[in-house]
């Protein structure tokens, strides 16, 4: 069986450094690329083929205005590579937007910073975590976003750049990032809001009767919340290094945002926490509700065992083959043995509710 979080590198395995291949899930046939020209005054978006260099070349080299590129679908790695060689950018840095198991993280270089953070969202069928990675490539007068899948997680973004008295629009590229990066931070709040409600429909279930599907429950919402943990955790070293570092491409204006982005993430991750503490209450909470199960089974057993215990001995003692015994041809001796069997199980049962052991 394949694991979910764990991606596949052994494509990889005796390839020189930043080679670019893909290791991951194929989300879209054919990746989309769009292409947002923007200043204060105007948008321009434009939808591209596989050829970019002949569009992009005309638009790197304006300082004038802001070049913003989404490129949805990274297993074509020669879209990939097409960028990087329009924009300059280390081969080892397209290494890491084609393999999507990277952990989230920030690399400076000379002219651009890279971003790596992941997305989460559950998914409608198997309601497990479904992870995305996303990079993002901040220069002086371009911004490049790589996402595994096409997904409306920016549209909020774009409607907010077509506004021409919006903030992004009169901001500069480092705004329009943090933009990004906020998006994806407030959908790990909705995502860890669907965990809590899965936390107290199993507390439910476990202290009303658990089953074997409880703990299998349990257990898969342990392995979610630690890889949310994993996925959410970096992002104070990532804000950390925006706010505090020296990053040529963030502007002091910006980062007012970016502390607040990171205190999102702060927030998210004491969630977290908080969560994975409860889950592993759920599980002693299970393991107790199990042996109270079973020790009410055993008293139930130890119970019946123990009105038995006499009856078996008048069964045993009348039950021997002597010859002459004088209750064996009493008229009333049948009864009589049945009456003694009856008021024993009925004062055994006396004593047992007396003493509070049933």
């Amino acid at each position: 069986m394949r694991s979910t979080w764990i991606k596949r590198s052994h494509e990889k395995r005796g390839k020189p450094p930043g080679t670019v291949i893909h290791v991951g899930e194929v989300h879209v046939l054919k990746p989309q690329v769009t292409c947002f020209v923007y200043s204060p005054e105007e948008l321009r978006q434009t939808q591209l083929e596989e050829n970019l260099e002949p569009f992009l070349s005309d638009h790197v080299r304006d300082d004038n205005r802001n070049t913003w590129l989404n490129i949805e679908g990274v297993n074509d790695v020669n879209i990939v590579k097409q960028v990087g060689a329009i924009f300059g950018i280390d081969s080892l840095t397209l290494e890491d937007i084609g393999d999507t198991g990277n952990r989230p993280k920030i690399v400076e270089f000379s002219n651009y910073v890279f971003i790596v953070i992941r997305s989460l969202s559950i998914d409608g069928v198997t309601g497990r975590l479904d992870p995305e990675q996303i990079s993002l490539i901040l220069g002086s007068n371009f911004l490049l976003t790589f996402c595994e899948r096409q997904s409306p997680l920016f549209d909020p973004v774009i409607q907010r750049l077509r506004l021409s008295n919006g903030r992004i629009r009169n901001s500069g590229l480092d705004y329009l990032a943090y933009s990004l990066i906020d998006v994806v931070v407030d959908n790990y709040f909705a995502v860890i809001e669907k965990a809590a409600d899965k936390i107290e429909a199993i507390e439910q279930v476990v202290t009303q009767g658990p089953s074997r599907s409880t703990l299998e429950s349990i257990y898969r919402l342990k392995k979610d919340l630690l890889f949310l943990r994993k996925s959410v955790w970096p992002l104070r070293e990532i804000g950390s290094r925006m706010i505090n570092g020296d990053i040529a491409f963030i502007n002091e204006k910006t980062k007012p945002y970016l502390r607040d982005v990171l205190d999102h993430s702060i927030h998210a991750i004491d969630t977290i926490e908080t969560c994975r503490d409860i889950v592993t209450g759920l599980m002693d909470l299970y393991l107790t509700a199990i042996s109270a199960k079973m020790n009410q089974v055993m008293k139930l057993l130890t119970i019946i065992g123990t009105i038995f215990m006499p009856l078996s001995f008048l069964a045993g003692w009348y039950g021997m083959n002597f010859k002459y015994m004088p209750e064996l041809e009493w008229k009333y001796g049948y009864p009589a043995v049945m009456l003694v069997a009856f008021v024993t199980i009925i004062s055994m049962l006396i004593v047992f509710k007396r003493r509070k052991w049933m």
